[in-house]
């Protein structure tokens, strides 16, 4: 890429982004409603998602993402700021596209520059003229705090990657789709053992990896590296595929079923079986909504065996609730639906793995980087 000691004069769009959003700081602890049955917040984000499958409405990857984020937030959560927020990254990146010039020739040379902008505007400081004082703008980084949500799950939110430019692997890819759609282009999301990353392709070398958390481009083999992509979840799109836009909403199809079961820990599975089918409709392969769907069937089965008086604790007590119809029905499509994941060549990277797999990547990143792109595309 030629850098032309390009100062971007921002000014006015300096002191939008300085504008914190205006989150409620107890929005996590709204009140919710003692019911699972019907919950209008949940229910809207799953029909606004399922008429964009239908094609009854137009498709946005950021409403589907945003409509996701207010069901867990009760209709709380400042979407006109967010809106705000994304106007200014926009804006951001169409002033570096007319700024500076890619060492890049093909036909596709429009594309490959709003990727180039958004990948700087993720993973790069910026020289930034503010009135008369130069400043660095500062990038997106990785958060190593609660990773995958488990203490709270706003921690994989792109309202929350917005609000304190700290994000993981979740939110990273998805507000940089997100800010691709807004230029006009496509982004790709892609999925590796516990993680989601970017995919495009262009006329020069063809598919490419894009990564976030590192701010790096990786070959193919640092994702095999990883020891768990089974070479038939390569082959039957568990992991590594370009998933196009209805197999991306699918992915928020699991985050609204995931959100709801914080949201109603006791909830019967209904809504969650929902969602996971509906998901595992457009992307056959997701292995997160399988084995959500699948879990979600043996915490149905568990309930049977606790209404039988039977303890989920003793194995024994299996045989005595398969006694019960409706316990041997949802034992039989659990056992089912287990080794249907298995059999797909899904393999679960260990948590504590992952993390040293995701620093390996800047440890390592002569290994890994794709070195083709480096002359163009950062």
């Amino acid at each position: 890429m030629k850098n032309k000691h390009y100062l971007l004069r921002l000014s006015f769009l300096i002191s939008l982004f300085l504008c914190n959003l205006i989150y409620a700081q107890d929005a996590k602890n709204v009140f919710l409603e003692n019911t699972d049955k019907e919950n209008r917040f949940y229910e809207e984000a799953y029909q606004n998602i399922d008429n964009m499958l239908n094609d009854r409405q137009q498709y946005s990857f950021k409403i589907a993402v945003f409509g996701v984020e207010n069901a867990y937030y009760q209709g709380k959560l400042d979407i006109p700021q967010l809106e705000r927020e994304i106007s200014f990254l926009k804006a951001f990146s169409g002033s570096i596209l007319k700024s500076r010039d890619l060492n890049y020739s093909e036909s596709d040379k429009d594309n490959v520059s709003k990727y180039a902008a958004v990948f700087s505007i993720m993973c790069q400081s910026l020289p930034v003229m503010v009135k008369d004082t130069v400043v660095q703008y500062k990038p997106f980084n990785y958060d190593f705090e609660d990773v995958f949500g488990h203490k709270d799950i706003s921690n994989l939110f792109v309202s929350k990657l917005l609000l304190t430019k700290k994000g993981n692997c979740n939110s990273l890819p998805y507000l940089y789709k997100i800010l691709a759609e807004e230029l006009g282009v496509d982004a790709n999301l892609a999925l590796a053992p516990n993680h989601v990353y970017i995919k495009h392709r262009i006329k020069t070398v063809g598919w490419y990896n894009t990564e976030l958390t590192s701010g790096i481009f990786p070959e193919d083999g640092w994702l095999m590296a990883s020891g768990y992509i089974h070479l038939d979840a390569i082959k039957n799109g568990v992991f590594m595929k370009a998933l196009n836009n209805k197999e991306s909403l699918a992915l928020c199809l699991f985050d609204l079923a995931q959100a709801y079961n914080k949201s109603f820990p006791e909830n019967d599975g209904s809504f969650v079986l929902k969602c996971t089918q509906r998901a595992i409709d457009v992307y056959p392969y997701f292995a997160k909504a399988l084995i959500l769907k699948a879990e979600t069937h043996k915490q149905m089965f568990e309930q049977v065996m606790k209404e039988e008086n039977l303890s989920t604790d003793n194995p024994k007590n299996i045989k005595l609730a398969l006694r019960n119809p409706k316990a041997k029905e949802l034992f039989e499509i659990m056992r089912k639906e287990y080794g249907y994941i298995y059999e797909i060549g899904y393999r679960q990277m260990p948590e504590e793995m992952y993390l040293d797999w995701l620093v390996s990547l800047k440890t390592e990143r002569s290994k890994y980087e794709n070195k083709k792109l480096n002359n163009f595309v950062k």
